[in-house]
């Protein structure tokens, strides 16, 4: 069964930090581009960070750079969103999704990402 399943989410304090995990099943995400969106309430999904599959450039939203980092582990199928000094604003559900030939494979189911005080 091919699937992303995203965790690590949860509630921190501004200013803190998380570390969310998207594992992949059924397919090796070595190969794809892997993506991290997040939605928060009322507003559309953004595009939150990029890691290609060869070269694994990086690429992140304006809004994250300097805080978030993207990364993958080819040997657990799994890609990471490393979140540091964590804004009230970056308050969503983040999604992972795998692209190939740039249209999209999988979507994961989401996690929720609360900071608030």
């Amino acid at each position: 069964q091919v699937q992303l399943v995203e965790s690590g989410g949860g509630l921190v304090q501004p200013g803190g930090s998380l570390r969310l995990s998207c594992t992949a099943s059924g397919f090796t995400s070595s190969t794809y581009v892997m993506n991290w969106y997040r939605q928060a309430p009322g507003k559309e999904r953004e595009l939150v960070a990029t890691i290609t599959s060869v070269s694994e450039t990086t690429n992140y939203a304006d809004s994250v750079k300097g805080r978030f980092t993207i990364s993958r582990d080819n040997a657990k199928n799994t890609v990471y969103l490393q979140m540091n000094s964590l804004k009230p604003e970056d308050t969503a559900v983040y999604y992972c999704n795998a692209v190939k030939y740039g249209h999209d494979y999988v979507w994961g189911q989401g996690t929720q990402v609360t900071v608030s005080s």
